[in-house]
């Protein structure tokens, strides 16, 4: 077994996490798990990078197949983690799931080992402003994304660390911090 982790990194949309992700990624021996989905893909969006992009049937016969640490149904569209990708890249690399809560909480009960940090943003209407400020989404989405996001922050107290991303260049130091400070003890 290797000394590698698993971090979850979670946070209600618009907090920043692939912004934080690809800092870490730049910094260290790290590699970020690519998850399945079966929404349509946007714009500059590369398969088996950003995602891997299924039907609903492939997805569904993975789910049977035992194939997902962890999957959801999430605005209309299914979300997993690749049971096989994770633990290759795991012999080599901490490996960085960023998902949603629920999924989060799937891989933790599977994974107790696994280090769960929620990204939360300075305030509601600041995470409010940057969903609105992206433009890729209707009000309807935004406001549901904006329900979604109450519900995810409820359950922090469930998450190891809670990081506030304020400041871009302070929440990547202390993340890697934590993860430092956990590979010591690991």
């Amino acid at each position: 077994m290797s000394n590698n982790l698993l971090i979850v990194l979670s946070g209600p949309s618009g907090v920043g996490k692939g912004t934080v992700v690809s800092r870490l990624l730049q910094k260290g021996n790290y590699a970020l798990s690519v998850s399945c989905t079966t929404r349509a893909r946007r714009e500059g969006e590369v398969d088996g990078k950003s995602y891997f992009f299924i039907t609903k049937e492939e997805f569904l016969r993975t789910i049977e197949e035992g194939g997902f640490l962890e999957y959801s149904n999430h605005f209309e569209n299914y979300y997993g983690t690749p049971k096989k990708f994770v633990e290759k890249k795991l012999q080599n690399y901490d490996v960085i799931l960023e998902i949603e809560v629920d999924g989060a909480l799937q891989v933790k009960k599977s994974h107790p080992e696994a280090i769960l940090i929620m990204l939360v943003p300075p305030s509601v209407e600041e995470l409010k402003r940057r969903l609105l400020g992206r433009g890729t989404e209707s009000e309807e989405k935004i406001n549901a994304r904006i329900a979604r996001m109450e519900y995810e922050l409820s359950q922090k107290d469930k998450y190891d660390y809670t990081l506030v991303n304020d400041d871009l260049d302070e929440c990547v130091a202390r993340l890697e911090d934590i993860i430092k400070r956990k590979k010591l003890t690991h």
